[in-house]
């Protein structure tokens, strides 16, 4: 009888402890019923019901939830004008990925989009058609050519392309502290829609880990590799905004790469060519091996936006 009643009692205080929480569910829920802004007071509540969903699930205790909020602290006090802990943390969980996912959503055979990365700068320099964006960054080079068409086909003159990569030591010139511009720029396309730069062949690199999210990945056994890739960034009036990379057939570290950025369609054949190929501009190469890839590029119409973005002309990730 005894042993009855206390299964009783502890039936009891389990439903007594699920409501308890519940409740509080509900009140946070309901504190954003106020918000003026219909978008703003959505996301506010799927956020309070998917946090303490959460919560509840994992029974947090509170020394775990000191942990994540000097985990998040440390992210704030790492970041700077150059790099962005923030980012690197979104890239890592893949949250990233599935908002591109989202606010790109499959168009017809344009190209597909994928991660901005943190180092990402404003104001890079021109190059003409045919220019290198290398200033010197250490690496083999490596001749990138292509179009840039709508979905129909129809070149789209003008397009501006921009370009950054990580140097031949896996490092992008902001991780330098000597303030150089290298390993980026940006291009215009012809009249035809056709491009072509010089710029360095990619290598795989890591991400930063010296941080809170590389202590993350660390402690999870995850490698803060990312696949060798070159950043794009394609825009043009009536397009939708592309960001992009291309990654090298045959790297090993597709399969697993730290931000989940690579995707089938865009991996390319990056073709060596031994020291003393001439080059398909004339260059003069001293000699030196060099690569090269050939990168067709299809942007959908601004129109083709994800749910709630109605044009990316002009954003800046």
């Amino acid at each position: 009888m005894m042993s009855g009643q206390s299964g009783d009692a502890g039936a009891q205080a389990a439903a007594d402890q699920q409501a308890r929480e519940q409740a509080l569910v509900e009140q946070v829920v309901a504190s954003f019923e106020t918000a003026e802004d219909p978008r703003l007071k959505q996301m506010m509540q799927a956020l309070t019901r998917h946090l303490h969903a959460f919560l509840r699930e994992v029974r947090l205790t509170e020394g775990e939830w000191a942990s994540a909020i000097e985990f998040l602290t440390a992210a704030g006090h790492i970041t700077d004008d150059k790099r962005q802990e923030f980012i690197l943390l979104s890239d890592v969980l893949g949250a990233s990925m599935q908002t591109i996912a989202i606010n790109n959503e499959a168009y017809a055979n344009a190209t597909e989009a994928t991660v901005l990365g943190p180092f990402f700068v404003e104001g890079s320099p021109g190059i003409p058609l045919g220019g290198d964006i290398s200033f010197g960054a250490a690496g083999q080079p490596c001749w990138v050519e292509g179009t840039v068409t709508g979905t129909d086909g129809a070149p789209v003159p003008g397009a501006r392309i921009e370009v950054w990569e990580a140097d031949e030591d896996g490092f992008y010139d902001v991780q330098y502290d000597d303030d150089r511009v290298a390993a980026r720029g940006h291009l215009v396309a012809d009249d035809n829609g056709h491009y072509r730069f010089w710029a360095i062949t990619p290598t795989p690199y890591p991400i930063p880990h010296d941080g809170p999210v590389g202590a993350l990945l660390a402690s999870v056994g995850r490698s803060p590799m990312r696949a060798s890739h070159l950043h794009f960034d394609v825009r043009a009036g009536g397009k939708r905004t592309l960001i992009t990379h291309i990654f090298v057939r045959g790297d090993e570290l597709l399969t697993r790469d730290a931000v989940f950025g690579v995707k089938e369609s865009l991996i390319h054949d990056f073709v060596e060519h031994p020291a003393g190929t001439p080059a398909p501009d004339g260059r003069d190469l001293a000699d030196r091996a060099w690569s090269s890839v050939r990168f067709d590029i299809v942007l959908a119409p601004a129109h083709s936006a994800g749910p709630g973005v109605a044009s990316t002309e002009g954003a800046s990730e």
